[in-house]
């Protein structure tokens, strides 16, 4: 039984670690933390936790630009830089930053963990 025990925390500390959080909202504040599953990608994690602001109309396949937001420092610069074909997607896009990325492109790592991720006011209602 004791070994059992033993299982089930190794377990739910395996569960823990994949899971990371990141805080999202708009320039004013930052309203919602969600949970976020490593190896998922950002974009994933904010449709499933509702965020406002990511609708990610193409379902991730970079076609649409809906899953634009803002990265913070330290975070954007911890993370892969954009890959060019995401870059040109940015291109066309609105209230483009330095620190803008296409949540569908970004996956979820330590990183990331407690990353403040905004999205752009003309994305929010």
């Amino acid at each position: 039984k004791k070994r059992s025990t033993q299982k089930q925390k190794q377990i739910q500390l395996q569960q823990e670690q994949r899971q990371r959080q990141l805080q999202t909202g708009s320039r004013s504040s930052y309203r919602q933390v969600v949970e976020a599953e490593v190896g998922d990608t950002v974009m994933e994690a904010a449709v499933r936790n509702k965020v406002e602001g990511i609708e990610a109309s193409c379902g991730g396949s970079m076609a649409c630009g809906t899953c634009h937001a803002y990265i913070a420092e330290p975070w954007f610069s911890a993370i892969s830089p954009a890959d060019p074909s995401e870059a040109a997607m940015l291109e066309f896009g609105i209230h483009i930053r330095p620190t803008s990325r296409l949540c569908c492109q970004v996956p979820v790592s330590g990183a990331l963990e407690g990353a403040k991720i905004e999205t752009p006011e003309s994305q929010v209602s």
